[in-house]
């Protein structure tokens, strides 16, 4: 019995077992779910990622670009760089020399005026009359020396002459009169009266003769030497006024000094002006200003520390900031007698050889002070921004644009100056290459320049 107990017992057993087996274990089908989740999220991800960067690969990236810069042989090598304002050589307010009230005036802001161009009027009325008038007393003055040069004339003379022979004549009858009176006065026969009277008279004559004689000397002698200078003072003194009347009304009409252009009109018509400054509210001095605007330069300020880099009639290179792609060739023509305490930099002038309608007075520029080339047969030179450099590993790439996309160009590199890094290969001069944006380029992307 106890054999068939015992396969009793085991029976049960094994259909357990068998139950167990067939049992479905609900946390190994979530163990055997569990990759394939995974699975299908990392595809999604995949799938996401793969869009978003064909969308970012699609949309053109904005990128700010410079130009590569090919320098020959020959091309100096800059020294120092430094920042500042162009200005005119030569800048003029034009001023009166006289008092007056502006009439008219014949130019406008921006104007190209050529020298001795009359510009400006005052008015000229009151002037006039002061010219008519001197002259009129030069006239009277020169017509009076012309009779001291000319002497006496013959009927002067003549009538001289008979004027000594009629006071001869008198001298002769008073004399006779005189002898008469005093025969009588002896006799008793008159009174002392009529004697004095015959005295007086013949005196009287007397006088008359040394006088038309006198006169008659004086007529054949002619004028005196004081006579002739004080008269020829007058005609030089009446010239002067007249001359000087003749300048006040030329001076009403004021021209330009030089060929340039108007910078500012100061004045209207209607107003007036003066030669100096009265105040604030009374005459102005000034009417307009003019500069030539093909003779600029560019004021900088340099550090003291960086004199030792510059000299008189060095070249320099001018870039202005509103034109980075214009250089005009200038040549280091002043450098200020002292250095600026407060500052410690010295004001030099650079002039512009060559400007033209770009180069504007008051525009902020870049001047690069350049020393001749040491090698001038050597290789050319490439020069890019710094910023156009990018580095990958010990690899150094630039981004050039070619046809709206970014091409990779591995570049070796040679030396750096003015923020400017020399590339030795991989680039010819001229390209445009990316300067802001290019660390996050990738070769051959699309992208939108700023130029």
């Amino acid at each position: 019995m106890q054999p068939a107990e015992e396969a009793m017992t085991k029976e049960p057993e094994g259909f357990e077992d068998a139950l167990e087996v067939l049992r479905t274990d609900p946390t190994r089908k979530r163990r055997r779910r569990a990759p394939r989740r995974l699975l299908l999220v990392a595809g999604l991800l995949a799938v996401v990622a793969v869009l978003g960067v064909s969308r970012l690969w699609k949309d053109p990236l904005a990128v700010e670009v410079a130009r590569a810069v090919r320098l020959d042989p020959s091309a100096p090598t800059t020294l120092l760089t430094a920042g500042g304002y162009i200005v005119p050589y030569q800048k003029i307010e034009l001023s009166p020399k006289i008092t007056g009230r502006i009439e008219w005036i014949g130019a406008e802001r921006g104007d190209q005026v050529k020298k001795g161009q009359v510009l400006i009027r005052l008015d000229q009325q009151e002037l006039k009359a002061q010219m008519e008038a001197a002259r009129s007393n030069l006239e009277a003055v020169e017509a009076r020396l012309k009779e001291l040069l000319a002497g006496s004339r013959e009927e002067e003379i003549e009538q001289a002459q008979a004027n000594v022979e009629e006071a001869q004549a008198n001298l002769v009858n008073a004399g006779l009169n005189l002898k008469r009176m005093q025969g009588l006065f002896q006799e008793g026969a008159i009174a002392r009266q009529l004697l004095d009277d015959a005295q007086n008279q013949y005196e009287t004559a007397n006088a008359k003769v040394k006088a038309v004689r006198e006169r008659l000397r004086l007529l054949k002698a002619g004028p005196r030497r004081e006579q002739m200078e004080a008269a020829r003072a007058e005609v030089n003194q009446a010239r002067a006024n007249l001359d000087f009347t003749v300048a006040n009304l030329e001076n009403s009409l004021i021209r330009a000094p030089i060929d340039g252009t108007v910078l500012e009109r100061l004045a209207e018509v209607g107003e007036t002006v003066t030669t100096s400054i009265v105040s604030t509210r009374g005459a102005k001095s000034a009417i307009l200003s003019l500069a030539d605007l093909r003779d600029l330069q560019v004021e900088v300020d340099v550090n003291q520390n960086d004199l030792k880099k510059l000299r008189l009639k060095m070249p320099a290179t001018v870039i202005p900031e509103a034109y980075p792609d214009r250089t005009y060739q200038g040549v280091l023509a002043e450098m200020a007698p002292e250095v600026n305490r407060q500052k410690a930099t010295l004001q030099v002038k650079i002039q512009i050889l060559k400007p033209d309608q770009f180069t504007r007075p008051g525009m902020n520029a870049r001047v690069l002070f350049q020393e001749p080339p040491k090698n001038p047969r050597g290789a050319p030179r490439v020069l890019v921004p710094r910023e156009a450099v990018v580095s990958r590993g010990e690899a150094r790439l630039v981004y050039v644009i070619l046809d709206g996309k970014a091409v990779e160009r591995r570049v070796t590199l040679g030396g750096e100056s003015g923020g400017r890094v020399a590339v030795l290969e991989g680039l010819v001069g001229g390209e445009m290459v990316v300067i802001r944006g290019a660390t996050a380029l990738k070769d051959g992307q699309a992208v939108q320049t700023n130029r």
